[in-house]
Order: structure tokens, then sequence, then C-alpha cells
């Protein structure tokens, strides 16, 4: 029988994940991200660090969103509203990764929402992806970091069991 040492040792080396994770998202390499972009409903500089001290669901897409763009933002919106109290520990960033802006209604359905133009940016170049940047809703910890990615066409119900798994763990002060 392996020591249990050996056998951490072993599932590290050969990559072997257990198959029953607590969290729904994937995991990725903690790093802080870096970069600016522009808020589009005051021309101003936006850097990461106006979204420290919140958590953060991002998703990256066309001003013209189309339907799964709009899908995603509805289950942003809506994750964030089921945190109930929780709520306003979570900040909805949609990073614009083309040169079209949003409509006004999309902008008003959507509002509480930063909408960042992006495209050119090196922000945009800090969010990992399997295929398109577009398929997935990113998660940043309060300092800055990002840590996880949820995929395409994600469960809404999921997405919040582990959002509220993060928020009641980070206890974060702000």
């Amino acid at each position: 029988m392996l020591s249990p040492v050996i056998a951490s040792y072993l599932f590290h080396v050969l990559e072997i994940r257990p198959e029953g994770t607590v969290n729904y998202g994937e995991l990725l390499e903690i790093k802080a991200l870096q970069g600016q972009a522009l808020n589009i409903e005051n021309n101003t500089i936006f850097r990461v660090r106006q979204i420290r001290g919140k958590w953060s669901l991002i998703t990256i897409d066309s001003g013209q969103c189309d339907e799964y763009c709009q899908k995603k933002l509805y289950q942003m919106r809506q994750v964030r509203l089921v945190q109930n109290t929780e709520k306003d520990r979570i900040e909805r960033v949609w990073l614009i990764d083309d040169y079209h802006l949003p409509n006004q209604d999309l902008k008003n359905e959507y509002e509480g929402t930063v909408m960042l133009s992006a495209k050119d940016s090196d922000l945009l170049s800090e969010f990992p992806a399997l295929l398109s940047q577009r398929d997935h809703i990113y998660v940043v910890d309060p300092m800055g970091n990002l840590m996880m990615r949820f995929p395409r066409d994600a469960n809404p119900t999921k997405i919040s069991k582990d959002l509220k798994h993060l928020l009641k763990l980070s206890h974060f002060e702000h």
C-alpha cells in the first residue's frame, strides 16, 4: 500500500484530479489582472483596481451582443440578484472586444453592468479560453485576481452555488 505522501506526489506528477470537486467552474491559475479599458458610460479610463474589494463576474463579447451574449448578461444579473444580502459584493463587467457599442435598449436592460471598450487592450489578453473568450463567464476575486471561468452554456444554478460558496468563504472586509 502506498503512503499518502507518495500517492499525493504521484497524483500531482501525473496530473490526476479527483472527479468529485466542490466547484462547478474551472479553477484557473490565479493571476493578477493588468491593463485598462475605456468605460463607455463616461469615457474614462477603467483600471482593474476599480473593481477591487468586490467579486466580479466578467463576460467578453461584441458590442452588437448576439443572443448568447445577452444570455450571459442575463445570467450574470440573475446570479448576482439571488445572492440577496451579499449581492452588493458582486460586480458585473462586460468587456467589449470590438468597436461596436451596445444600443441603448441593451444598456438599459443590463443597467449596473460596467461596460468597457477593450478592443486592442492588454486587458483582453489576460483571459484564457478553450476556444473563444466569448464562451465563458469569468470570476475575478476581490484582490483583482482572475481565478475561475465557467463553460459555454453554463448552468446558472451551479454558477450561483459556486459564487455563494466563494462569498461565504471570503469574508472580505470592505
